[in-house]
C-alpha cells in the first residue's frame, strides 16, 4: 500500500524558508549570490526535516535549482564574467561533481556487500551462530547480538539496513520464547533488555567504522570541501577504537545493570537458534565466497591504505561477487537503498562544496570569530561537541543533521586560536553514531525498537538520555583527549 502523501504545509515550508531568507538583504561582507545560495542550502535542510518529498528528491530539486540559477547562486560576477557562454556547462559540471565522488561510490559498494550478506544468509547465519553459541544466559545474550551488529558493521553503512533489517527480526524473536510479550508487564522480564541493547549497539558500531553509517561519509567529504583535509577509513577506525570499542564490550554489561532483566538464563533461545540454522542447512559455496571477500576487503582497508585504494578495494570485491555469481546484477541494479544513498550523498556533497565555494563559510567563521575571543582549545572543543550532540534532539535523521549544521560547528572552531583542527573535526564526526540513541526518532531503526512495544515510553526516553551521557561522556572523557594528543 502506498504511504499517505505528507501534508500540504511540509512542501511550503521549505519555499517559504528559502524565499524569505532571499528576500532579506544579505549581511555586510557577503556577497549576493553566497547570501542566495544559503537560501537555497537552507530551504534544502527544511525540506529534508519536513520531507514533502523522499530526502533524495529533496537533495536532487536543491542542486537543479542552484545550477539552473547559477548566475544569481553559485557564481560570482567575477566567475561568472571568466566563464561567459560557457557558464551553464560549468554549473552542471559542478552540480553533477558529487555523483562522481569516490567516497560515495565506496558507500554504495558496502551497499552491496549488504546486499549479499542477504542474498546468501551469511548476516542472519552468524547472528543465529552467535545467538546459538552465546544465549544460556541472559548477559551473553546481549554479547551475541553486540558481536552480531560489529561483524556486519563494516560492510552495512546503514544501519536501518543492518540493525533494522538484520538483527531486529532476530531479536524481536527471542523474548516471546520466555513469556516476555509486546505492551504488557512480562516485558521485562527479558524483551527489554534485548530491544535495548540492539538498539544501542547499533548506535555504538555506527561510530566505530566509517563504513557503518551513511553520515559518517557525508562527514569525511564536508571536511573536505570545507577544510582540505582527508580522512581514512583506518584514520577514523584507530580514533573510534579509542573509546567505541570500549564502549561495545560493556553495553550489554551496562544495560544488564541499568535496565536490568528479570530472567536471567535459560535454554529456549539456543534451541531456537539451532532450529532456524537447521532449516538454513550447511554453510553455502556463495557465503563461504563473500566471507573470504569480506576478509580480504577489511584487511585491505586496514593495511593496503599505500598500495590500493579504499574505493577500488571494495568495487574489485563487488566484481568478483559478480563474476562467482555471489549476486546478480539484476539484484544490484533493483538495491533501492544503494542508488538511493548515491543520489543523496551526491547531492548533499555538491551543495556542501558549494557554501565553501561562494565564501560563506569563511564569511560565517569571520563572522563568529568575532564573538569567540578568550575560549580555549579545549573547551571549545568540548562545548562544540556538546552543542553539536544535543541539536540532534531538532532531527530526524542523522543524514539531515550533518548536511545541516557540520559546516557550520566546524567553521566555528576553525575560529579559535590554536584550535587543532584535524582532531576536532574528527571528534565532531564521530559523534553521528552515538547520538542516534537519544531519542525513538533520532534514527532509522530507533522508530522500530520503540515501537516493538518491549521498553515503555518514558523508558525509551530515560535510557536514550543516560546512554547518550554515556556515550557523549566516553567521546569526551576516553576519546577526544587521546585524539587530541596526535595533535
Amino acid at each position: 500500500m502506498d504511504k499517505p502523501a505528507p501534508p500540504l504545509w511540509t512542501g511550503l515550508v521549505p519555499i517559504a524558508v528559502g524565499v524569505v531568507i532571499a528576500l532579506i538583504p544579505p549581511p555586510a561582507g557577503l556577497a549576493p549570490h553566497a547570501w542566495y545560495f544559503f537560501a537555497i542550502f537552507a530551504a534544502v535542510v527544511a525540506g529534508l526535516v519536513t520531507e514533502p518529498v523522499p530526502s533524495q528528491a529533496v537533495a536532487l530539486i536543491g542542486v537543479t535549482v542552484v545550477a539552473v540559477l547559477s548566475p544569481f547562486a553559485l557564481f560570482s560576477p567575477a566567475e561568472l564574467a571568466k566563464a561567459g557562454f560557457n557558464a551553464p556547462n560549468a554549473a552542471i559540471s559542478w552540480a553533477l561533481a558529487g555523483f562522481g565522488n569516490s567516497t560515495v561510490w565506496l558507500v554504495v559498494g558496502a551497499f552491496i556487500f549488504a546486499l549479499g550478506y542477504d542474498k546468501t544468509g551469511l548476516g542472519r547465519r552468524i547472528a543465529l551462530q552467535l545467538v546459538y553459541r552465546m544465549g544460556r544466559r541472559t548477559l551473553t545474550l546481549g554479547y551475541a547480538i553486540a558481536f552480531s551488529d560489529a561483524i556486519l558493521a563494516p560492510f552495512t553503512p546503514s544501519n536501518s539496513a543492518r540493525s533494522g533489517g538484520i538483527i531486529f527480526p532476530i531479536v524481536s524473536n527471542l523474548p516471546e520464547l520466555y513469556g516476555s510479550l509486546p505492551n504488557d508487564p512480562s516485558s521485562r522480564k527479558i524483551g527489554g533488555y534485548i530491544m535495548w541493547t540492539a538498539f544501542a549497539v547499533g548506535a555504538v558500531t555506527s561510530s566505530l567504522f566509517l563504513t557503518a553509517l551513511t553520515p559518517n561519509i557525508l562527514a569525511i567529504e564536508i571536511i573536505k570541501k570545507t577544510l582540505k583535509i582527508d580522512i581514512t577509513w583506518m584514520q577514523w577506525f584507530q580514533a573510534s577504537a579509542s573509546f567505541a570499542l570500549l564502549l561495545l564490550f560493556t553495553l550489554p554489561l551496562l544495560v544488564y545493570l541499568i535496565y536490568p532483566p528479570q530472567i536471567k538464563s535459560g535454554n529456549e533461545v539456543p534451541q531456537w537458534a539451532r532450529q532456524e540454522l537447521d532449516k538454513m542447512g550447511p554453510l553455502s559455496s556463495k557465503e563461504m565466497i563473500l566471507l573470504v571477500l569480506v576478509i580480504g576487503a577489511i584487511s585491505l582497508w586496514i593495511s593496503g591504505g599505500d598500495y590500493i585504494n579504499t574505493t577500488t578495494v571494495a568495487l574489485v570485491a563487488i566484481a568478483l561477487m559478480l563474476i562467482m555469481k555471489v549476486v546478480k546484477w539484476s539484484d544490484i541494479a533493483a538495491d533501492a537503498p544503494a542508488w538511493s544513498t548515491l543520489i543523496l550523498l551526491g547531492s548533499l556533497i555538491t551543495l556542501s562544496d558549494g557554501l565553501s565555494r561562494t565564501g560563506f563559510i569563511k564569511w560565517f567563521a569571520q563572522t563568529v570569530a568575532a564573538q569567540l575571543g578568550g575560549f580555549s582549545p579545549t573547551v571549545a572543543v568540548v562545548a562544540l561537541t556538546v552543542v553539536y550532540f544535543l541539536s540532534h534532539y531538532m532531527f530526524a535523521s542523522t543524514t539531515a543533521h550533518a548536511a545541516a549544521m557540520l559546516a557550520v560547528i566546524l567553521a566555528v572552531g576553525v575560529t579559535i586560536p590554536g584550535m587543532p583542527i584535524p582532531q576536532f573535526a574528527m571528534i565532531i564526526c564521530l559523534t553521528h553514531g552515538i547520538m542516534s540513541v537519544i531519542s525513538p526518532y533520532a534514527t532509522g531503526p530507533a522508530p522500530l525498537y520503540y515501537g516493538a512495544g518491549y521498553i515503555p515510553t518514558k523508558d525509551f526516553w530515560r535510557l536514550g538520555a543516560i546512554f547518550g551521557a554515556i556515550f557523549l561522556g566516553a567521546l569526551l572523557l576516553i576519546g577526544a583527549p587521546l585524539i587530541l594528543m596526535g595533535h
